[in-house]
Order: C-alpha cells, then structure tokens, then sequence
C-alpha cells in the first residue's frame, strides 16, 4: 500500500507506514535531525525534527510519526521554526562554547544547525556541568561536557556492534550517557572501534590525537621516521582534501607525506601480501594435519580481535595465529628492513597511517615487541593525517609524484582489497587455490564474499577438496557466526570477521560518515584499484619473494614464527 502525502506543497507517494522524514527525503525537502541515524533504531529524543501536521494541535517528530494517505505536513511554519530555535538554544545552554578549540569544529552537526537557524543570542542561561576528559584509553577520549544526550553512540555500540559498553545513566533531564560498567571507559567492555565517534553529532567522543607526537619525532634529528599507509587510508584521504574517494594518485599522496617529514614511505600492503602468505599456509596446515581449531578465524582487525578476547575467550584458538598487516611491518621494519638498508633499528621511529582507532590500542600491546623494541611507535588515524595536510598548508591536487621507498613497498591487488569487507578472504582464496591446485586461477574475482550483505559465504574447490568460507563485517554479525560456531554449528573452515561495518573502508579512523552509502562508494573504489594492477595475487609479490629467500625462508618457518606469529589472552571485562 501507497499513502499520498503532500509535504510544503509537494505531493509525493511513499509506502504506507513510512516516517514523515522520509516522506520529506523523498520530497526533496531536508528536515534537521540530531538523533536520527540511518542505521540505527529511532530514538525521537531531540525533536529538532518537529513539524506540523494537519489537524494536529502539538507538533509531530518527523522521524518516528508514520505518515497516512492524505496527510497534509508543513515544515517551515513560524512555529515549527521557534520551536526548533528553542530545542537548539536549550541544548546550546548546556554545551560548552569551545567550537574554535574542539576536534568537531567545521564538522560538527549542532554548530551547523546554530549557524542554520541562526542562533545569535541565547535567551537561556549558559549551564555547562564540569567533568574531566576520560582518556583512560589510547584509542579514544570521551567528554561528557559535550554530550547532547541523542544516544546515537549507544545505537552503534549496541544494535550495530553489540559491545553494550555505553548506556544511560539516571532519567529524565538529568539523564546522561556513560560507560555501561560505570566509571571510565577502560572499565567497560568497549573493544576500541571507534563507531561511536561516526554516530556522535558533536565532539563528545573522538580518537586520542597524537600529532604532537609526531611532530616532535620529525623534529628529532637521531631518528628515521618510517611509514606505512594502509589500504583504506588513500581512499578516503581523498574526501577531506576536497576530492572524490579515491581519486588521491597514490605517489601524489606518498609525495604529500615526505613534505610532512617522513624520511621514508612504505606500504602497510607489502604485508597484507605478507599476511595471504602465512595465513594461507596456516589455513592449509589445520586443514590437512587436523592440528590447529577449525574454522580458522582471521586475526587481521584489532577491534574484533579485542571483541573476541572479551567476549569469546573459549574460542581464542581459533584465531589465526598471524600478526596484522600493521604489526607484521613493524617486526620487520626493525629488523629486515633496518638490515637491508644499513640503519640502526633503535633509531627508527616506525608510524603507521590507519583507518582504525583500534590499531592505537594493538601496537601498544606487550606481544608486539617481536624486533626487540616497541614494533610500531606510533599510529595516526586517517583523519590525522588530514589534520597535518592541512595545518601544513600542502595542495595535494598540486604536488609533485614520488614513488615508494626501496622494499617493502611493492603490492599486488589482493593486497589492495584487504581494505573492504570480504578482501581478506578473496585473497587469501587466490593464493590458496593456486598453492593447493598448482593451476592458475584465471578469474581472481570472488563475488560471493563481496558486498555489504552483513554475513557472506562462497565455498571454493582445492581439488575435490570443498572449502566453505564466511565473511561477517560488523561485530553484530560476527556475533552470529561466533554463537554458531560456539554452538558446533558451523559448517566453515575459514572465517573472516571485521569489526567495523564495510570494513577497513568504514574504520573508525576514517572520515566521519553517517551512513553506509558512503562505505559502499569506497568499497566500489577498492576494487576498481585491484582490477587496474598488473599483479592481483600475493604470492607474485617480488619483493615479499625476495623476503622469504633472504629472511624469512619459509612460510610458518621459525623466523616467521618468531616475528610475524602471535597469541591473545582473554581481557578480564565485565559485560552484559
């Protein structure tokens, strides 16, 4: 059934039982929100969205009032107006004025709407509770002075990521939100992955920044600063120097960061081919010795990884054994790298550029000291590596190509695809078949574990051999696959899981997006960077060839073990 409704004027037909917001969407007509998310259930608790409807006395909240045929709306009524003037001077009247200096400034959706509606003069006195910053972890901060109570942090940690570490403490105005455990963030069961500050309208939650850090490792003449720049991270770089996702050449980005200071420029994909390597091998040796958990789970994401250790630490086994991509360069850049290129390791400073809040929290785990020193220094998230760019005054539509430095920076497209949803899987089957069958996969593509569907499974042939794999992205999802595998359930072998929705693509590092359409735009772009390079299988990697010859000599070898192999340890959380 169609409902007809006429909204400012315009006629337009939606399904019967839509919301006027989305009637209005349909319209062409843009109606504020600050509670809504896309994603999330309706929470109606702001009522910025109010408007007015015919035959009705009170105001209606148009993102839960379900619309009916004939209905009459107006939203930009003189009283609709003051009544959206006065909801945002009330919440302005309890938020702290510090727009120059908060991390949200320019992007933040309560500034936009005082400068929409024009708020100039505050009629209400100027109430702003006092309390400290909770840094208690290295990912992220909170700041409950600046929290507007919408909730949506607690829709991603709940109905998204099923973590439950934030909920609602006390009722009514005095209501306010806070770590489910109480007390500080680190208390609770939050695994690190920075979905709250894409759903967050405001500065109230935001990743520890450590610009400062970097910037005084710049300037120190006794170190050798080193990167690496994960696959997600040129994509979306692109979108917060004004370009398109992925339209940033990647040499043009690496040429950007050595005017930051970076004295060399590598590739966090040298060892995601790295990763296809020894995971595989791994895969193939639980498969075909019986020893080792299966399904084999992917260990390539630090927020499930978190997830896991908290909430199914009975299953710990079955992860893969494997380092990330981020942690496998950092054993090696102190090591094999420092040899290569004749520099003293206690020297090198090692940066990684990520897409995710969670990598903070993984370099400074105490497993991941392989090379003799703390593997990666330090870990700056997408968004502040926009910051630098910007605070540095460099045109990145007008800077010179620089190629990456020597080793270590060459990559194929399966590393490329580590950065979206089901990469890490399809990788790992174009090497695997090819290492099991001895014949050459002609078609590279795996279109079954591609997509935003929320759990995906395809099922390869390794001669006679079935091999049946799942993807799940999301830790809602990976929460379904853990209880069927806990259950004895599952039929796979191999699982991939991501903590955050999309992937890599949709870290919470990345820059901020309020919905998946914009997850799905640059899981588009990450593909097509796969299908324009020459070499799309890891194990064609020349340079990580070269590395097993010289270093490593074999796959799941001693000194891969020792370097590029790990455990984890049950986190000791409360949760729900």
């Amino acid at each position: 059934m169609m409902a007809n409704v006429t909204i400012d004027g315009i006629n337009v037909s939606v399904p019967d039982g839509s919301t006027i917001l989305y009637a209005a969407q349909e319209a062409g007509i843009i109606i504020p929100t600050l509670c809504f998310h896309p994603d999330q259930e309706v929470k109606a608790n702001c009522r910025i969205c109010v408007c007015e409807v015919e035959g009705q006395s009170l105001l209606s909240a148009a993102c839960a009032a379900p619309v009916w045929d004939g209905m009459v709306v107006k939203t930009k009524t003189p009283k609709v107006i003051e009544a959206r003037k006065t909801i945002l001077e009330l919440i302005l009247a309890h938020h702290p004025q510090d727009c120059l200096t908060c991390i949200r400034n320019g992007v933040c959706e309560l500034q936009d709407l005082a400068a929409e509606y024009m708020i100039r003069d505050n009629p209400f006195e100027l109430k702003v509770e006092e309390y400290p910053l909770d840094r208690s972890t290295i990912s992220l901060v909170r700041d409950q002075n600046k929290c507007i109570n919408c909730r949506r942090c607690i829709g991603a940690c709940s109905e998204i990521q099923t973590v439950h570490a934030l909920g609602v403490e006390k009722r009514g105005h005095q209501s306010m939100v806070v770590p489910s455990m109480g007390g500080l963030l680190s208390d609770s069961p939050c695994i690190l992955c920075g979905q709250c500050i894409h759903a967050c309208p405001v500065g109230a939650i935001y990743e520890n920044e450590q610009i400062d850090e970097f910037l005084a490792a710049v300037a120190d003449p006794d170190k050798v600063v080193v990167t690496q720049i994960a696959p997600a991270v040129r994509l979306a770089i692109a979108e917060l120097v004004g370009m398109n996702s992925g339209e940033l050449d990647m040499e043009v980005f690496v040429g950007g960061l050595r005017q930051l200071g970076f004295d060399y420029v590598l590739h966090t994909n040298f060892t995601a081919d790295l990763t296809i390597l020894e995971e595989g091998h791994e895969l193939l040796s639980r498969l075909t010795t019986g020893q080792g958990q299966l399904p084999m789970f992917t260990s390539c994401s630090p927020g499930w990884i978190n997830f896991c250790e908290t909430f199914y630490p009975d299953l710990l086994d079955n992860l893969s054994t494997c380092k990330s991509p981020q942690q496998m360069f950092g054993a090696l850049v102190k090591t094999y790298w420092a040899e290569k290129m004749g520099i003293d390791p206690s020297k090198i400073y090692s940066v990684s550029i990520m897409p995710c809040t969670a990598k903070k929290f993984e370099a400074a785990r105490p497993e991941m000291n392989a090379s003799g020193y703390q593997d990666v220094d330090l870990v700056l998230t997408t968004r502040e590596i926009g910051r630098l760019f910007a605070m540095s005054g460099l045109d990145l539509t007008r800077l010179q190509p620089s190629a990456f430095d020597s080793w270590m920076g060459e990559y194929t497209g399966a590393a490329v695809i580590f950065g979206a949803t089901g990469g890490v899987m399809e990788a790992a089957l174009r090497t695997v078949y090819e290492v099991v069958t001895k014949k050459t996969l002609e078609d590279v593509r795996f279109t079954g574990v591609r997509g935003m569907d929320g759990i995906k499974e395809a099922e390869v042939d390794l001669d006679g051999t079935v091999v049946k794999v799942a993807v799940g992205h999301g830790l809602g999802s990976a929460r379904k696959l853990m209880d069927l595998v806990r259950a004895g359930e599952s039929p796979y072998h191999f699982i991939e899981i991501m903590a955050c929705p999309g992937g890599c693509i949709g870290g919470g590092g990345q820059p901020l997006t309020k919905s998946n359409k914009k997850r799905t735009e640059r899981i588009g772009c990450i593909y097509i960077e796969d299908e324009g390079l020459p070499v799309r299988k890891s194990h064609e990697n020349q340079e990580v060839k070269t590395l097993y010859d010289e270093f490593l000599h074999e796959p799941l070898g001693h000194k891969s073990h020792e370097l590029l192999h790990t455990h984890y340890h049950q986190q000791h959380k409360k949760h729900l």
